[in-house]
């Protein structure tokens, strides 16, 4: 190479570096606090990797969080100087986010997608909105179960004894749980005569329980052979019925089901609103819908998401007819109440 075409080159480079690095460095970063394990993996690949080869210029940082009340305790902490932009957590919880003004509310202004979202992912008094649906089914190992449950009530025949895991209160496995057992269907009319029914069955079932905190879930234990029924979340439970064929049945129970319902809050004070509104706004569109429910069996918050029939059969939205429609933000203005009977009554036993 010439020296003249050699120097020419050089120079080019090193004009050509300085916008590089300011490139790079303008890149904004959103750091969103949600569920570990299979959640994370499953919504890394099917919504945060799409839309950051969308957006070049956003990367999402993913800070995991083992439940909900560990997701807000850790937003409460940083309430100062917020280091997270975007929380994805229970509805209840998010309630007393919300009041405590750790999240700042959201409009279809700045979310354009708000306004294609199923009615039942609004709440009043909730900064953010629903982006997905989880239901809780009974979850048992078909070869070592001592019989095949009909009934929630069935896991307090002696059969069962230190046979079943669950999430105890305040968990919301244990809380869904106790409204499903309250004989009010199709909807919680008398919350004070649902809760007083739920703890009189949760009575019968708590001494067959074989641990309150069932580690990594209760899925997980149950194909683990720790125990040979559970009650799970069905996202997490069809994510373990892929990964062990065979070695897990999900089913709801006569009694029913009810809803789980995760919303998607920007938090107040976020480092980076803009490109935070941005993710949250692909978050609850139609493909990224689409793409996390065929992935993990959510069922999609957003009414245009197009779900395959094999993909939604494995979701709520399929069974529909067996859920006990709860108020969880009425639920979670009762919750210490809840908790000081669940104490007294339920872990005595």
């Amino acid at each position: 190479m010439k020296r003249r075409t050699f120097l020419q080159s050089t120079a080019a480079i090193a004009l050509a570096t300085p916008f590089v690095g300011k490139a790079r460095a303008a890149q904004a970063t959103v750091t969103l606090a949600s569920y570990g394990g299979v959640v994370q993996q499953k919504y890394q690949s099917a919504v945060i990797e799409p839309f950051q080869k969308a957006n070049p210029d956003i990367k999402i940082e993913y800070y995991q969080m083992n439940n909900s009340a560990q997701n807000l305790g850790t937003l409460r902490g940083q309430k100062s100087a917020p280091q997270v932009d975007l929380s994805i957590l229970d509805v209840t919880v998010a309630k007393g986010g919300t009041d405590e003004g750790i999240f700042k509310p959201v409009t279809a202004s700045e979310v354009p997608n708000i306004a294609d979202l199923y009615p039942q992912a609004i709440f009043d008094g909730v900064a953010g909105v629903g982006v997905m649906f989880d239901s809780l089914p009974l979850v048992y190992a078909p070869d070592r179960a001592p019989k095949k449950p009909a009934s929630w009530m069935d896991l307090a025949g002696p059969e069962f004894k230190r046979q079943f895991v669950i999430g105890g209160v305040p968990s919301l496995d244990a809380l869904a749980l106790l409204f499903i057992l309250s004989g009010q269907k199709p909807e919680i009319t008398d919350y004070a005569g649902a809760v007083e029914a739920g703890m009189t069955a949760w009575e019968k079932i708590a001494p067959n329980v074989l641990t309150w905190d069932p580690r990594p879930d209760a899925a997980a234990l149950v194909i683990g052979k720790g125990a040979s029924v559970g009650a799970s979340w069905n996202a997490r439970a069809q994510a373990h019925i892929d990964a062990a064929p065979g070695k897990l049945v999900a089913a709801v129970p006569a009694e029913g089901t009810a809803l789980q319902i995760n919303v998607i809050n920007l938090v107040n004070g976020a480092p980076n609103e803009k490109a935070a509104l941005q993710f949250m706004n692909y978050a609850l569109g139609a493909e990224a819908q689409k793409a996390f429910t065929e992935a993990m069996y959510y069922a999609p918050t957003n009414k245009n998401a197009k779900i395959s029939p094999e993909a939604l059969s494995r979701t709520v939205a399929s069974q529909m007819d067996k859920v006990v429609s709860v108020d969880w933000i009425k639920v979670a203005g009762m919750r210490d109440g809840i908790i000081k009977q669940w104490q007294s009554k339920v872990l005595k036993q």
